[in-house]
């Protein structure tokens, strides 16, 4: 999986930090879909570092493997597109778009116009 085929399916990097204070995206990757469930549930996945799996679920990073839905390998293109659809249709359908995080800056420096 790279980056550019999950986000042609809808998935964005949960930290916005600058490309370069990542991990290698070999090693370690984090994104949330950018649409909801109809019922409020949100959509990650996830490759651990130093597993050769992603992990779908509901949360971030999670701990309990009962949260976690589905476990594929890195290749599995089609089981992973296969398990977004099965999340979507279990809570029933894909609903709003989840709103952008706006981080705060203080910027004592500038004014309000």
């Amino acid at each position: 999986m790279t980056d550019s085929y999950l986000r042609s399916l809808g998935f964005a990097p949960t930290q916005s930090e600058r490309i370069g204070s990542r991990p290698a995206f070999s090693e370690a990757w984090c994104y949330q879909h950018d649409h909801m469930a109809n019922d409020g549930s949100l959509l990650f996945i996830e490759h651990p570092l130093g597993i050769d799996v992603c992990r779908l679920s509901s949360t971030e990073a999670p701990l309990n493997q009962q949260d976690v839905f589905a476990a594929l390998p890195l290749t599995d293109r089609t089981g992973l597109e296969a398990a977004i659809a099965a999340f979507y249709t279990a809570h029933g359908g894909i609903g709003k778009s989840v709103p952008p995080f706006v981080p705060f800056v203080f910027r004592p420096y500038r004014r309000i116009q």
